[in-house]
């Protein structure tokens, strides 16, 4: 193993990137966001886009914040973990300026709840704890935080929204937003906390999506000789509307995986080209895919298709589109079937249940499922193959202008999780919070501050 570097604080690790990052909104004067736990930067890009100015994010992952300083050159980017003291003190010097504190802090003893232990008293989650810590030392206007909806239950949101209050200082509102009721073509449920200054005199915003998730679902039909799978729309007023909204790919209230990639079906599986002109795919075959193209310029970044054996081609060719390994023939599910050697052989003969989770194909009519961290969580709808990172970004709402990289030091840096430089890629894109969901939260919290006057902030700012 590679020997660990000492971590480094506040590194800038690349210049600034040739595309145009500008926001899809004006700047809003005065409004301000710090990132804790930023990763690649999911959050603060849905907050640059509402108008936000980003003036700092910080992360341990040297891979992710090398991704976050490409994208965010107006921003620093703060390299390590937030426990060291260096670390800690560049966070705290940015955040006492910000209007706004956001971050997704990990949170591995929710479940100690039943237990009847507090999970701000749980070593476990010291991240925890820092996060309401710079909340405590910086008191901003606003803070949203956000984490996985396995957190919320029964008795944890409570703790959670009575943490974060800091005794009464702000008003909290909790809610679960899934992505795809704001426009994101995957279906990914978040739990928000969403705080103001109590002396602000304002309300959290509670936000009301499209509803699309409650009215569509895609069904698996096994009358004919094979399986298929189709959109079924619920019968009243607002489902056939959201349902015809779902069809139409000038609609982008809600959006289909295929209207977020079809214009990149010229990708092949096994392109070892991270760069492509535009003019080597489609043009833009629906309102989703200008959007995310505005900005990007000429060349699109992060179009590498990872390659698959011959197994996996096969057993893709033998599933629907939407469907998984439920689908296969039962010559497909034998273990080796071209008798090619790979992976672990469990002895069976068998595919064994790991692979199970691996064979999931896209439907183009409707959203894709929640993304996870690997690149073979997915696969494409029409062409037997892996997604792109690119093609992952989509999904997630992150505009082409966007580009995902790793740091260039070689090793294991501190931080760093294993896997290589292309696992790190569709890592931070599986993790990151979707803009266009983050965009509507900050949408909502400029609907409320805007009103607000400079007398007011500074009362807020003095206690």
């Amino acid at each position: 193993m590679a020997k660990k570097t000492p971590p480094r604080t506040a590194i800038k690790h690349c210049k600034a990137p040739h595309r145009s990052t500008q926001a899809l909104s004006e700047t809003e004067p005065g409004f301000t966001v710090v990132d804790l736990f930023a990763g690649a930067g999911g959050l603060s890009e849905g907050f640059r886009q509402a108008g936000f100015t980003v003036i700092a994010g910080s992360d341990n992952d040297p891979d992710a914040m090398a991704t976050f300083a490409l994208n965010f050159p107006e921003a620093q980017a703060i390299t390590g973990d937030l426990r060291a003291p260096e670390v800690k003190n560049l966070v705290l010097a940015a955040a006492r300026g910000a209007s706004v504190l956001i971050g997704g802090p990990p949170c591995q003893a929710f479940s100690q709840v039943r237990n009847h232990s507090r999970l701000i008293d749980d070593k476990r989650n010291s991240l925890y704890r820092e996060f309401i810590d710079v909340l405590r030392q910086t008191l901003p206007m606003t803070f949203v935080m956000e984490n996985v909806t396995g957190m919320d239950q029964m008795g944890v949101r409570e703790q959670i929204a009575a943490d974060l209050s800091l005794d009464g200082e702000y008003v909290v509102a909790p809610q679960v937003l899934d992505a795809a009721d704001f426009g994101v073509p995957q279906t990914r449920k978040r739990l928000l906390f969403i705080g103001v200054r109590a002396s602000l005199g304002i309300t959290p915003p509670q936000l009301q999506g499209s509803g699309a998730t409650d009215a569509a679902a895609l069904v698996r039909f096994t009358g004919s000789r094979r399986p298929r799978y189709q959109l079924v729309i619920q019968q009243h007023l607002l489902s056939l509307r959201l349902g015809e909204a779902l069809s139409n790919p000038e609609d982008a209230r809600v959006v289909a995986a295929g209207d977020a990639i079809s214009d990149l079906t010229a990708l092949q599986m096994g392109n070892r080209l991270d760069e492509m002109p535009y003019s080597a795919f489609a043009g833009p075959q629906s309102a989703y895919q200008r959007a995310m193209r505005m900005g990007a310029g000429d060349v699109l970044t992060n179009v590498q298709v990872p390659r698959s054996n011959r197994d996996t081609v096969l057993r893709l060719k033998g599933i629907p589109q939407g469907g998984n390994h439920r689908d296969l023939r039962e010559a497909l599910l034998e273990r080796y079937i071209t008798g090619q050697r790979w992976g672990q052989d469990n002895g069976t003969g068998h595919l064994s249940r790991q692979h199970f989770y691996a064979y999931r194909r896209l439907h183009p009519g409707i959203w894709a499922w929640t993304l996870n961290t690997k690149g073979d969580s997915v696969y494409h709808y029409d062409a037997p193959r892996a997604l792109s990172v690119r093609e992952f970004a989509r999904l997630q709402s992150f505009p082409d202008r966007f580009t995902f990289l790793t740091d260039s030091r070689k090793g294991m840096l501190d931080g760093r999780h294993d896997g290589g430089p292309a696992h790190s890629r569709y890592r931070q894109v599986g993790n990151a919070v979707p803009p266009l969901l983050a965009r509507a939260v900050a949408q909502s919290l400029l609907d409320e501050l805007r009103p607000v006057s400079e007398h007011d902030v500074l009362v807020a700012k003095a206690g």
